[in-house]
């Protein structure tokens, strides 16, 4: 796709990245506010391999890895500016992470809010199934869904 740019997220990219999600959901349903993020990304998350997409050279959309989740990584946050939504960044910037986090693992985890219905369809689009709910997780009544994309079996078959 012409005119998206990949890269590691930099210091100057907060206040974009803080914008983006603080203006959009499921993070306000969550009760996440822009203080929230703001901490979160102080400059940018410690600890994380943390990438986002540009698009007419402004910050589209943002992703978040944590190495060593489970037998695998876990994709902390893909957030996608409203306006960029369905335009294919969100896609490409996850496919982005999954070529790097399939070349040292088999494994990459992720959650979505029951009910954030586009979401989960996009999820199941990129070929993440659904694992089970994790009901009163985040927020009363509502249930975070563990997803899974795998490469194969995280030890191979004794001989």
């Amino acid at each position: 796709m012409s005119g998206h740019t990949i890269r590691p997220m930099r210091p100057e990219d907060r206040d974009a990245v803080v914008s983006i999600l603080s203006d959009s959901d499921p993070w306000k349903t969550l009760g996440y506010s822009q203080e929230d993020w703001g901490r979160i990304f102080c400059p940018v998350p410690q600890g994380r391999e943390c990438f986002v997409a540009e698009a007419d050279g402004a910050v589209a959309a943002v992703a978040i890895v944590r190495r060593k989740f489970l037998l695998g990584d876990y994709l902390e946050l893909l957030g996608v500016a409203p306006l960029a939504r369905g335009k294919g960044i969100g896609a490409e910037l996850l496919s982005h992470v999954e070529s790097l986090v399939f070349a040292r693992t088999k494994n990459l985890f992720a959650c979505v809010s029951d009910f954030n219905g586009g979401a989960r369809e996009f999820y199941k689009k990129q070929g993440y199934r659904e694992i089970g709910p994790m009901p009163n997780f985040l927020i009363p009544d509502t249930a975070e869904i563990l997803l899974w994309k795998t490469t194969g079996p995280a030890r191979g078959k004794s001989q």
